[in-house]
């Protein structure tokens, strides 16, 4: 049964796999060296530097804020990544929000997206987030209605960006999100 877990070394191989799948070119990779990380000991270091990331006093680029890395995984399987970050500047009030996510493609229909989403709420309550801000393009259909079957309340559109709010203390209706097999 897949679960958001914080960043491990126990999925290296499926992390390193789901990066070379064509297509997959997550914004969060832009800045990771992928042929280095295929060393045990580089991919810890990063594991742990993911982690750190939660920390208020950890380096990080000026202007960004803490950020719980989640992984969402199968057993050893990584199958997609959700980024809370714990307050908003005003670039990621208008842009970005609380949550990023996304899915690996070979996972992509299944309903992840929206589980992974869900279980993040409970983690967003623990950190004091209530509500969280997710957006998405306004083109994304399938972003869109992850995050609607995920109790988002549209707020506006700014730019290309749909923006909804989703309370944290709500309890979650079971059951919403199915996640298939392969």
């Amino acid at each position: 049964m897949p679960e958001l877990i914080s960043p491990s070394i126990g999925v290296h191989v499926s992390w390193l796999e789901a990066l070379a799948e064509p297509s997959y070119e997550p914004r969060w990779a832009d800045d990771v060296d992928v042929e280095q990380l295929t060393d045990a000991a580089a991919f810890a270091a990063y594991v742990a530097g993911q982690r750190a990331q939660a920390q208020d006093d950890a380096i990080r680029p000026t202007g960004w804020v803490p950020a719980t890395h989640l992984w969402w995984v199968d057993g050893s399987q990584f199958l997609g990544r959700l980024s809370i970050r714990h307050r908003l500047t005003p670039w990621l009030l208008d842009y970005s929000g609380h949550i990023g996510y996304d899915v690996r493609p070979s996972a992509r229909r299944r309903g992840h997206a929206t589980a992974m989403l869900r279980a993040a709420l409970p983690w967003c309550h623990d950190l004091g987030i209530d509500p969280v801000l997710v957006t998405c393009d306004a083109d994304n259909i399938a972003s869109r209605k992850v995050i609607e079957n995920n109790g988002g309340e549209f707020e506006d559109q700014r730019d290309v960006k749909l923006r909804y709010w989703i309370s944290t203390s709500t309890p979650r209706v079971p059951g919403r999100a199915t996640v298939t097999s392969s």
